[in-house]
């Protein structure tokens, strides 16, 4: 267990299980435990002391400074809370340094490219070159980063989502499963991309998009 980082999850949802899966397929294909699971935080009181295939929850987010030898990742965040993410996280109080950067062993990244802290990237992810990604970004299973694209911090890219080349997206954005979003634009913060949304044009700040070609149905908040 030399060398081995203890890391525990925020979370128990779906995106949280799938982390704990990255995880054991990181230590899997490295034939040594880079990681262990210390255990999941959540702020569902139902949920504690309970075991999640055999990891235990051990108590609110609010409980993180208590693990001094452990680092963190973040699995929180939905179509129905992204625009909270940041506030969730802040929540365990803790420093930047403290989160992880987890990358399935099946994902393709550029040597170019940048990732912030805390992010995760899932199965048959593809990242491209001079890409720069924020902290606390997740990008699901199948998602294309392409060239020179900006993923600004707490963004969530649902799995086999399209992001063209040069393209920014804004603080706390969540694009939806299967959208595709044209080179060279600009989509603001807070804004949710719908499923299977095709984004041909810039995105206004806390909008929520849907359709193909995308149109605006509402505001975020």
């Amino acid at each position: 267990m030399r060398g081995t980082k203890k890391i525990i999850i925020l979370g128990t949802g779906g995106n949280c299980i799938d982390i704990l899966d990255t995880i054991n397929d990181i230590n899997s294909i490295s034939k040594r435990n880079r990681y262990k699971c210390g255990g999941f935080l959540d702020d569902n009181k139902s949920n504690w002391g309970k075991e999640i295939y055999g990891i235990k929850v051990r108590g609110p987010l609010r409980a993180a400074t208590e693990f001094t030898d452990s680092f963190f990742i973040n699995g929180i965040g939905s179509p129905s809370n992204f625009f909270e993410k940041e506030n969730i996280i802040s929540k365990a109080g803790l420093p930047l340094d403290r989160f992880e950067t987890i990358i399935h062993p099946s994902a393709s990244v550029s040597v170019t490219a940048q990732l912030g802290k805390g992010t995760v990237v899932f199965q048959n992810v593809t990242i491209t070159s001079n890409v720069k990604i924020g902290n606390h970004v997740i990008i699901l299973p199948s998602s294309v980063i392409s060239h020179d694209d900006i993923i600004e911090d707490y963004t969530c890219i649902a799995g086999g989502t399209c992001v063209s080349g040069e393209v920014k997206v804004g603080k706390a954005c969540y694009l939806g499963t299967n959208s595709s979003i044209a080179g060279k634009i600009t989509i603001g913060e807070y804004c949710l991309i719908g499923m299977g949304c095709v984004v041909l044009n810039d995105v206004s700040p806390n909008s929520v998009m849907v359709g193909n070609p995308a149109v605006f149905l509402r505001h975020t908040r």
